[in-house]
Protein backbone atom coordinates (compact mmCIF):
# COMPACT_ATOMS: atom_id res chain seq x y z
CA UNK A 1 0.00 0.00 0.00
CA UNK A 2 1.27 3.44 -0.86
CA UNK A 3 0.28 6.32 1.32
CA UNK A 4 1.60 9.63 2.54
CA UNK A 5 2.62 9.28 6.19
CA UNK A 6 3.87 11.37 9.09
CA UNK A 7 4.12 10.75 12.83
CA UNK A 8 3.31 13.58 15.22
CA UNK A 9 4.25 13.84 18.87
CA UNK A 10 0.84 15.11 19.87
CA UNK A 11 -2.42 13.93 21.34
CA UNK A 12 -4.94 12.50 18.92
CA UNK A 13 -7.16 15.57 19.37
CA UNK A 14 -4.26 17.94 18.66
CA UNK A 15 -3.11 15.90 15.64
CA UNK A 16 -6.65 15.91 14.28
CA UNK A 17 -6.99 19.68 14.70
CA UNK A 18 -3.64 20.27 12.99
CA UNK A 19 -4.57 17.92 10.16
CA UNK A 20 -7.96 19.53 9.60
CA UNK A 21 -6.37 23.00 9.51
CA UNK A 22 -3.67 21.89 7.06
CA UNK A 23 -6.22 20.17 4.80
CA UNK A 24 -8.54 23.19 4.91
CA UNK A 25 -5.64 25.40 3.79
CA UNK A 26 -5.32 23.12 0.74
CA UNK A 27 -9.03 23.27 -0.08
CA UNK A 28 -10.17 20.06 1.63
CA UNK A 29 -12.96 19.64 4.12
CA UNK A 30 -13.86 16.66 6.27
CA UNK A 31 -17.08 15.02 5.09
CA UNK A 32 -17.08 11.84 7.14
CA UNK A 33 -15.63 10.41 10.32
CA UNK A 34 -15.41 6.79 11.43
CA UNK A 35 -14.20 6.16 14.96
CA UNK A 36 -13.00 2.61 14.39
CA UNK A 37 -11.99 1.98 18.02
CA UNK A 38 -15.39 3.13 19.34
CA UNK A 39 -17.23 1.05 16.74
CA UNK A 40 -15.26 -2.10 17.57
CA UNK A 41 -15.85 -1.50 21.27
CA UNK A 42 -19.61 -0.93 20.83
CA UNK A 43 -20.24 -3.74 18.37
CA UNK A 44 -17.72 -6.40 19.35
CA UNK A 45 -16.55 -5.45 22.82
CA UNK A 46 -12.97 -5.14 21.52
CA UNK A 47 -10.52 -2.68 23.07
CA UNK A 48 -8.30 -0.99 20.48
CA UNK A 49 -6.10 2.10 20.56
CA UNK A 50 -7.72 5.22 19.08
CA UNK A 51 -8.10 4.94 15.30
CA UNK A 52 -10.01 7.50 13.21
CA UNK A 53 -10.78 7.50 9.51
CA UNK A 54 -11.64 10.92 8.12
CA UNK A 55 -13.08 11.37 4.64
CA UNK A 56 -11.49 14.48 3.12
CA UNK A 57 -12.85 16.16 0.00
CA UNK A 58 -11.74 19.03 -2.18
CA UNK A 59 -14.97 20.00 -3.99
CA UNK A 60 -13.18 21.47 -7.00
CA UNK A 61 -11.11 18.33 -7.54
CA UNK A 62 -14.12 16.09 -6.90
CA UNK A 63 -16.09 17.97 -9.57
CA UNK A 64 -13.26 17.53 -12.09
CA UNK A 65 -13.00 13.82 -11.27
CA UNK A 66 -16.77 13.32 -11.63
CA UNK A 67 -16.70 15.08 -14.98
CA UNK A 68 -13.99 12.71 -16.23
CA UNK A 69 -15.57 9.59 -14.67
CA UNK A 70 -19.14 9.69 -13.34
CA UNK A 71 -18.61 6.50 -11.27
CA UNK A 72 -15.53 7.87 -9.48
CA UNK A 73 -17.62 8.29 -6.34
CA UNK A 74 -16.70 4.70 -5.49
CA UNK A 75 -13.18 5.97 -4.81
CA UNK A 76 -14.06 9.24 -3.09
CA UNK A 77 -13.41 10.91 -0.69
CA UNK A 78 -9.70 10.74 0.08
CA UNK A 79 -9.23 8.96 3.37
CA UNK A 80 -7.05 10.22 6.19
CA UNK A 81 -6.23 7.94 9.11
CA UNK A 82 -5.16 9.03 12.57
CA UNK A 83 -3.92 6.24 14.83
CA UNK A 84 -1.92 6.05 17.99
CA UNK A 85 1.43 4.36 17.66
CA UNK A 86 4.49 3.90 19.87
CA UNK A 87 6.12 7.09 18.54
CA UNK A 88 3.00 9.28 18.63
CA UNK A 89 -0.01 9.78 16.40
CA UNK A 90 0.46 8.47 12.89
CA UNK A 91 -1.23 10.43 10.12
CA UNK A 92 -1.77 8.54 6.88
CA UNK A 93 -3.23 10.10 3.74
CA UNK A 94 -4.52 8.09 0.83
CA UNK A 95 -2.46 8.65 -2.33
CA UNK A 96 -4.92 9.56 -5.12
CA UNK A 97 -2.51 8.38 -7.82
CA UNK A 98 -2.40 4.91 -6.32
CA UNK A 99 -6.11 4.86 -5.61
CA UNK A 100 -6.94 5.50 -9.27
CA UNK A 101 -4.71 2.63 -10.48
CA UNK A 102 -7.68 0.28 -10.14
CA UNK A 103 -9.37 2.10 -13.04
CA UNK A 104 -9.00 1.25 -16.73
CA UNK A 105 -5.95 2.84 -18.37
CA UNK A 106 -7.93 5.38 -20.40
CA UNK A 107 -9.78 6.54 -17.28
CA UNK A 108 -6.50 6.79 -15.37
CA UNK A 109 -5.14 9.04 -18.11
CA UNK A 110 -8.23 11.26 -18.00
CA UNK A 111 -7.93 11.57 -14.22
CA UNK A 112 -4.15 11.94 -14.06
CA UNK A 113 -4.18 15.77 -13.70
CA UNK A 114 -6.75 15.56 -10.90
CA UNK A 115 -4.80 12.84 -9.09
CA UNK A 116 -1.55 14.80 -9.40
CA UNK A 117 -3.11 18.01 -8.09
CA UNK A 118 -4.78 16.15 -5.23
CA UNK A 119 -1.52 14.45 -4.27
CA UNK A 120 0.39 17.73 -4.41
CA UNK A 121 -2.16 19.39 -2.13
CA UNK A 122 -2.11 16.46 0.28
CA UNK A 123 1.70 16.50 0.37
CA UNK A 124 1.59 20.22 1.18
CA UNK A 125 -0.94 19.61 3.96
CA UNK A 126 1.22 16.83 5.42
CA UNK A 127 4.31 19.05 5.31
CA UNK A 128 2.45 21.68 7.37
CA UNK A 129 1.99 19.24 10.22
Amino acid sequence: MTELRKTLRASLAEARARLETALREEGFGILTEIDVAATLKARLGLERPPYLILGACNPSLAAKALEAEPDIGLLLPCNAVLKEGPEGVEVLLQDPREMFRVLPTETQEALKPVAEEARNRLEKALAKL
